[in-house]
């Protein structure tokens, strides 16, 4: 009988700490997560499957994936969204001629196409061509920082790649820190993409 139950505990110990360590894994350290929607393409693409890292430092142009619930107003519980990082927290951020310029210098964005830095960036029910936060604030009635001249402590500035269609922080403001769950990584064997280039 010691025998047996020794024999059953030699498979259910290993199979106990894989279970553990998965989990922990994916709590802390890394998950996956499905695309859903056109607003990051050409970048990712709808139902494709990515990896959020949750222990890598947020960059500018970071691809993020954040809890939605809270930000954008529209948003359900629950629902996430998967954006690139163009302010980080102290930065101002404005759209002029064409251009998106960070702290007064003209960035550049080889990550997505001349239409969508140009035409697609503009937002759609402002005459205006150019934008900064006051004026997004105002013109989309952003629900919190509505005096914002730069992007808050502890914040960040969010855009889709494909601007004609991303609902991002034009039209709802700033993302929380806490709100955001990892920065996306591809699997490796989803790499055969030349476009994965620019997710990182």
């Amino acid at each position: 009988m010691k025998r047996i139950v020794k024999e059953i505990m030699s498979w259910i110990i290993p199979i106990a700490i894989g279970l553990i360590i998965a989990m922990l894994l994916k709590t802390f350290v890394v998950t996956m997560v499905r695309v859903d929607g056109p607003s990051m393409q050409p970048n990712l693409v709808n139902n494709e499957h990515v990896a959020v890292v949750k222990v890598i430092d947020i960059k500018r142009f970071s691809t993020v994936v954040f809890d939605a619930y809270g930000v954008d107003p529209d948003a359900t519980e629950g629902q996430e969204y998967v954006k690139r990082v163009i302010g980080m927290p102290g930065d101002t951020v404005e759209f002029k001629n064409d251009h998106i310029y960070v702290n007064g210098k003209e960035i550049e964005e080889p990550y997505i196409s001349t239409y969508q830095k140009t035409v697609g960036t503009r937002v759609q029910n402002i005459n205006s061509k150019n934008w900064t936060f006051k004026s997004l604030a105002t013109d989309n009635q952003w629900v919190k920082d509505t005096s914002a001249i730069r992007v808050p402590s502890d914040k960040y500035f969010v855009l889709g790649d494909h601007r004609s269609v991303s609902n991002d922080s034009r039209y709802w403001g700033f993302v929380d820190k806490s709100k955001i769950q990892g920065v996306v990584k591809v699997p490796f064997w989803n790499f055969n993409k030349a476009d994965h280039k620019y997710i990182y």
